[in-house]
């Protein structure tokens, strides 16, 4: 069953991941206008303990708040960045010679734009690294420096035609509670309470050529914030290395000890190194379940009882009260949003 679902099933993330956003947006929308926001994507203003948002609903709701705010940063920055940015960072970027020279103009381009932080470009030994380095006294906008970061590693990986493989990412604040959601977004090593918020690059990308043609650029563009705001890469976190190993195990009852067995660890090394992430395999394993459903129901392809089957519930009578617990509504209402957009 599982293998029948395609790869490109995201996980999702915490709600409280985009509480985070939610608080810059308040902001910038007055109530009404963010409940419908969140009422057109399929999310209720009142949060529930363990609700999940999916990817689909965080590109759909990026596409609405930009194009009825006119910031295509949302609110996130001292001033609006204006329709159209991301058009012409594009275009700065697919003119350079190589990544190295396109990321020195990703931090050239928004210096222009920025007051609050500046961004430094360095290249040195085996590392190309972005800096995010306040101006005065501004202070971290959590969501703003995950995205800005998020931008570089998206477009980069766009320009050369693969998913760039990151060294480490650090963030200038505490590790927020919903930490688990972040590797999510970025395949690297991540550490909280840096000096500075920094995207590290391997050297050995640095004279990778950057090619993408007009038209390229424009079905990028379409499809934003799509092609760059999550990674599909998973080979740099356990709980998404096992993630894809149940994607590819085509069985329900791929056991822990298969797990293990595949991963060259024993049962209880896996254990404990799992619960060193505040996991479990059982979580991980439902979680897939989650998201296989929260993916394919708005499709209308197999119907809720088929579902239900396909990711493990022996009746399709407890299948609602589970769901209920993830995007705050029922299969039926879930259903009843239509496929992503």
């Amino acid at each position: 069953m599982i293998a029948e679902q395609s790869s490109s099933i995201l996980p999702t993330v915490s709600r409280a991941f985009l509480e985070d956003w939610l608080c810059a947006l308040r902001s910038q929308c007055p109530p009404q206008q963010l409940a419908g926001f969140l009422d057109d994507i399929g999310l209720a203003s009142r949060v529930q303990p363990g609700a999940r948002v999916t990817h689909d609903q965080i590109v759909r709701l990026y596409q609405l708040v930009t194009q009825q705010t006119g910031d295509e940063m949302m609110g996130l920055w001292s001033r609006p960045i204006r329709s159209g940015t991301l058009k012409h960072l594009c275009s700065s970027m697919r003119g350079a010679s190589s990544l190295s020279a396109a990321l020195f103009r990703f931090t050239s381009f928004w210096n222009l734009l920025l007051d609050d932080f500046q961004l430094v470009f360095e290249s040195q030994g085996d590392s190309m690294s972005i800096y995010l380095v306040p101006r005065g006294t501004a202070t971290p906008q959590r969501f703003g420096h995950l995205l800005l970061l998020k931008l570089a590693h998206g477009v980069a990986s766009w320009l050369t035609g693969r998913e760039l493989p990151l060294s480490e990412v650090g963030f200038a604040f505490d590790r927020p509670g919903f930490a688990e959601d972040y590797p999510v977004l970025f395949p690297a090593p991540i550490r909280f309470g840096q000096a500075h918020s920094t995207i590290v690059f391997s050297e050995q990308l640095g004279d990778v050529p950057v090619s993408r043609s007009e038209a390229e650029m424009q079905e990028f563009l379409l499809r934003e914030p799509r092609d760059w705001i999550f990674t599909s890469y998973s080979a740099h976190a356990l709980p998404l290395r096992l993630r894809e190993m149940l994607l590819r195990a085509d069985r329900l009852d791929f056991h822990l000890r298969d797990a293990a067995q595949a991963l060259n660890l024993t049962p209880r090394t896996l254990i404990r190194r799992l619960d060193g992430e505040d996991t479990s395999f059982k979580a991980i394993k439902d979680g897939l379940r989650r998201d296989i459903a929260m993916r394919y129901l708005p499709r209308g392809l197999k119907s809720i009882e088929t579902i239900s089957h396909d990711i493990g519930f022996a009746s399709a009578a407890n299948f609602p009260r589970a769901f209920r617990r993830w995007p705050e509504i029922t299969p039926g209402a879930y259903r009843r949003l239509g496929p992503p957009v």
